[in-house]
């Protein structure tokens, strides 16, 4: 589609979803389309623009530039004069804002209930909670609506919507991604986040959202056959959830993972501190002075937890800070040499009706394992399991971990690169690429368009020619999205990353050699492959 007929497609979807309340503001369409005809007018004269024509929702506690920010409170509304950096970053790579999404008022909830604009349904049984606090970004993404939507994290909000809309949701470490332009709940604690439906586009996204931070030691990759932690026990998990998890595990380790039990204690424990706690008091001081005003429109539960906040002593703060430390020690001492830790998201999928008979203790287990996570420091990827959301959980700047450990749960590959020399399965360099985690997806041909010359420095060169070309045997490697840069700029001249066309038609990305580099190289295309080449000698 063209963004034009992208934005046309959103709009008739709009129209069949019967959600609206999943928005609080939403762009008018004229405005939208005059957006992406002046994209489609860049895109002709040549700009690269990476997200062109992807649709974006943004969640209403992050800042739009001629939107209204309201947190979910009329009230509170205020016109900011720029964008967030999360949500200008997305729109300075070709996404288009369709508009602000509802929350649970002041990013306080799981649920997606607690909102003067309505309670947010779930996409698929209207008479279940959509997951919160950033219930209206995961259901428009959900429904088709939006290709991307920003959300946020705290104790697990941009993932519980994940796994009860069946979509990604990535929430990365604290302070990759700025949250500059956003409405503090815990200002220590809050991560923005991006929904998707399918992984590689939440982790494109992400990636452009990010600051360039991350330490120099942090893993570029999952390794080849990764160790995940899993739990002894999973308390308050529902029997279906607790039957898909199982499943969903034995999956995982049938891509090669090695599954690790360990004790899930501390980090439930520390779970319990962010609202049973001191820390809690963030959120007074977040907001705390304007709900003190008794405005019009802030929801009874939200203002019961955020006033109540004011009145933690501030030793009590104290001591829990001392007392997180020790679970992290204990949690991390659990964890071990484990590269990740594999979870539930959730432990059930609420009705609304039962959050309305209980709304602070459905909403409370809700976040058994999602609110350590950004009390400890880790980043996370929620992604959709059959029957039941999961996330795998890494450690600090080992996002990318995470991202490939759950492409292995949804079966999305990595980029394929083709080698067809040292790097051959076998071959003395091919610790290069699962080193990184890259991963065999199968031997291949190329198209009859190259030549193989043997290379002074010991190693292949393919080229391609405009005739007299033959048939080269070589090998497809799935390769970390995060490790094809770095392995790019490590090249040895003449030594090339180019497009390379298939005997099945299509093409992927492969070694190539520079016309240059062929000075005295002999040529071995007859030999129709380079290990046919060695044993040859």
């Amino acid at each position: 589609m063209t963004p034009q007929e992208r934005v046309r497609a959103a709009f008739a979807q709009l129209a069949l979803a019967e959600r609206p309340e999943a928005w609080i503001t939403l762009r008018d369409l004229s405005s939208v389309l005059t957006e992406a005809a002046a994209l489609e007018a860049r895109l002709a004269d040549g700009e690269s623009l990476p997200l062109a024509g992807k649709l974006l929702a943004v969640k209403d506690n992050v800042d739009v530039a001629g939107l209204p920010t309201t947190a979910g409170c009329p009230s509170y509304a205020y016109q900011p004069a720029v964008s967030a950096p999360a949500v200008q970053r997305l729109v300075d790579a070709g996404a288009i804002v369709l508009g602000k999404t509802n929350l649970d008022q002041f990013a306080t909830g799981l649920v997606g209930t607690r909102s003067p604009y309505g309670a947010v349904r779930d996409a698929r049984d209207p008479s279940l909670v959509s997951g919160g606090s950033s219930s209206g970004s995961a259901v428009v993404v959900a429904l088709g609506i939006a290709d991307l939507a920003i959300g946020t994290d705290t104790a697990g909000s941009g993932r519980v919507p994940a796994a009860f809309q069946q979509i990604v949701g990535v929430k990365p470490t604290y302070g990759l991604v700025p949250a500059d332009g956003v409405v503090p709940a815990c200002r220590s604690f809050d991560c923005v986040t991006i929904f998707a439906r399918t992984l590689d586009e939440a982790r494109q996204a992400i990636g452009i959202m990010s600051d360039p931070v991350v330490p120099a030691a942090a893993p570029l990759a999952a390794p080849p056959r990764p160790v995940v932690a899993v739990p002894s026990s999973l308390p308050a998990l529902s029997d279906s959830y607790a039957e898909a998890f199982e499943q969903a595990v034995k999956s995982l380790e049938a891509t090669g993972a090695v599954i690790r039990t360990i004790r899930l204690d501390p980090f439930l424990a520390a779970a319990r501190l962010l609202y049973e706690g001191g820390f809690v008091a963030e959120r007074y001081a977040a907001v705390g002075a304007f709900i003190d005003t008794a405005p019009d429109g802030v929801d009874p539960t939200v203002g019961a937890i955020i006033g109540k906040a004011r009145d933690i002593p501030a030793h009590v703060l104290v001591s829990d800070t001392e007392r997180l430390a020790e679970l992290r020690r204990e949690a991390m001492a659990e964890w071990g040499d484990a590269d990740a830790l594999l979870l539930p998201t959730a432990p059930f999928h609420p009705s609304i009706a039962a959050v309305e008979a209980d709304p602070i203790g459905v909403n409370a287990q809700l976040g058994t394992y999602t609110n350590f996570c950004n009390l400890f420091g880790l980043s996370a990827v929620a992604v959709p399991a059959p029957g039941v959301g999961v996330q795998v959980v890494a450690r600090g700047f080992a996002d990318a971990v995470a991202a490939d450990i759950a492409a292995l749960i949804v079966g999305e590959p990595g980029l394929p690169l083709l080698v067809v020399g040292a790097h051959l399965a076998g071959q003395p360099l091919n610790h290069q690429l699962t080193s990184v985690g890259a991963r065999l997806r199968g031997a291949v041909r190329t198209a009859s368009e190259y030549r193989l010359y043997a290379l002074p420095s010991g190693k292949p060169g393919l080229v391609r020619v405009p005739s007299g070309g033959a048939s080269i045997v070589g090998e497809v490697w799935d390769m970390p999205p995060a490790a094809l840069g770095p392995f790019l700029v490590a090249l040895p001249s003449p030594m090339a990353l180019g497009k390379v066309r298939l005997d099945d038609g299509t093409s992927v990305t492969g070694f190539l050699c520079e016309q240059a580099g062929l000075a005295d190289a002999p040529d071995i295309t007859g030999h129709g492959g380079w290990l046919a080449y060695l044993e040859s000698r």
